[in-house]
């Protein structure tokens, strides 16, 4: 019996079977793909929940260090062998007392909303003893009390200030630049503010003053803010749902892919005869 070529169905049934077997492997590729994806996904999301966690963290120890500043004893301000040294999370908002001659024609008027309505941070130079200048901001005024004549201090000999050290704002505030030359500020930026007054030796920070007990008139001392947003907790919860809706997404699709019968293509189009 003769060797028979193969006809038309065998051509036919094999390039069915050629078809079903590129159809499979792509499909494995596809949900490898999808696999790696939604891994990398839900790596992401885990990671930001516990990067939230240690922000809580962090921002629970700085609450508490800021407390315990505002509520201790005055130290001296720091002097200029202790300026290059000060940072934020070491010095910002130490209680401090401050001892000089007010340099009363320098102020500058910043820009300033509180709960007394807008109006301007008054950021009036101190000469200490030592040759160094402290800027102060003496306190709140109102828009309609602008005039220095208003607020200006009268006293020539030294005063003693206490109040909370900050640290300098440099660039102005949000879409509002400082512009010296026409004298609008808008933050209180230390330096620039030096700058424009022709002050030299000022310290790289200046002290929020204390309203003093009984003291009323202008400006108006005492108004820090101290306020930190801690939204870190819901942010984990955030992340962490978000991660396990991926997760379970991911694992929900894997199921229903991978039933029985889903890597055999069906053959439509091929029939026997």
């Amino acid at each position: 019996m003769g060797h028979v070529p193969p006809g038309p169905e065998h051509d036919a049934d094999a390039a069915a079977r050629g078809v079903a077997k590129a159809l499979t492997g792509r499909r494995i590729a596809a949900l490898v793909a999808f696999d790696v994806a939604a891994v990398l996904l839900v790596v992401g999301l885990v990671a930001l929940a516990v990067w939230q966690v240690h922000r809580r963290a962090y921002k629970l120890d700085l609450i508490a260090r800021v407390e315990a500043r505002v509520h201790a004893a005055p130290s001296p301000a720091p002097g200029p062998d202790d300026w290059a040294g000060m940072s934020t999370a070491a010095d910002e908002y130490r209680r401090v007392s401050v001892t000089g001659r007010w340099l009363g024609d320098d102020s500058a008027l910043v820009k300033a909303v509180t709960e007394l309505g807008g109006g301007f941070w008054v950021m009036a130079p101190l000469a200490r003893d030592d040759g160094t200048i402290i800027l102060v901001n003496r306190g709140f005024v109102p828009e309609t009390e602008r005039d220095p004549a208003a607020w200006r201090s009268r006293s020539s000999g030294p005063v003693s200030v206490v109040g909370l050290l900050r640290m300098s704002e440099p660039g102005g505030a949000f879409l509002r630049a400082n512009d010296p030359a026409a004298d609008r500020w808008f933050s209180r930026d230390v330096a620039v503010i030096a700058e424009a007054r022709g002050l030299n030796n000022v310290a790289p920070y200046f002290v929020d003053a204390e309203r003093e007990p009984g003291g009323s008139g202008l400006p108006v001392a005492g108004l820090t803010v101290i306020a930190f947003s801690n939204n870190h907790l819901v942010y984990t919860f955030t992340w962490g749902a978000l991660a396990l809706m991926a997760a379970a997404g991911a694992i929900f699709v894997n199921l229903d892919l991978l039933r029985p019968g889903w890597l055999r293509p069906r053959q439509e189009g091929v029939h026997e005869s």
